[in-house]
């Protein structure tokens, strides 16, 4: 059964955030057209994802010394223990839908910190002779970004997520930007409508 994780990168709701509705128009089309597979969402504005602090890299470290998990510091154990879970979840999943809005020409603070739990040498990617290896081979990337001005994928935050999902060995990595929404504000609800039409064909062909 092929798996879905659906990356809610924005913390606000479809009724409030262009970025969400063409998130759930994602989802609900392609629902409609792959009836048998399982989709996780994750809300990351509400998901418990430790930053990489003094805490995780210092336990880290002692785990490399080659000390036990059990000799941490319960906050340590707690903190690696769901790092762990986002990277696991990242691994287990056959495709991943990122939906996100452009902030100040960069990625949401909450998309950075998922993207730092699933960026890890020896399980994503791997350091060779030859240079880093990604590991997540096998899975396709879909990133829906909502942008206010005209950018056509030239904005650091999409060729940011690009990067990193080539980095970790991604096979298929598609993106699709709404944009112009505040620079022409006069046609933006007829410039998200045809939007919405093509995320819902992207949808269907995912």
């Amino acid at each position: 059964m092929t798996k879905l994780l659906a990356v809610q990168a924005h913390p606000l709701s479809r009724e409030e955030s262009r970025s969400m509705q063409a998130f759930h128009t994602f989802l609900e089309a392609y629902q409609e057209t792959h009836p048998e597979d399982t989709i996780e969402i994750l809300p990351l504005y509400t998901s418990d994802i430790p930053e990489i602090d003094q805490d995780l890299l210092s336990g880290w470290n002692f785990l490399k010394g080659g000390h036990s998990f059990e000799d941490l510091e319960p906050v340590q154990q707690e903190k690696i223990r769901r790092f762990d879970e986002y990277t696991d979840q990242f691994l287990a999943a056959d495709k991943v839908l990122i939906a996100n809005a452009l902030w100040n020409l960069n990625v949401p603070p909450r998309l950075l910190i998922w993207i730092d739990a699933i960026s890890v040498a020896g399980k994503t990617f791997r350091y060779t002779a030859e240079g880093p290896k990604g590991l997540s081979t096998g899975k396709k990337v879909m990133h829906l970004q909502s942008n206010g001005g005209y950018y056509n994928g030239k904005d650091a935050a999409s060729q940011y997520v690009k990067k990193i999902m080539d980095f970790l060995g991604v096979d298929s990595v598609q993106q699709f930007f709404i944009e112009g929404l505040d620079y022409d504000p006069e046609h933006a609800e007829e410039i998200l409508r045809s939007a919405l039409e093509e995320v819902k064909t992207l949808a269907k062909e995912f």
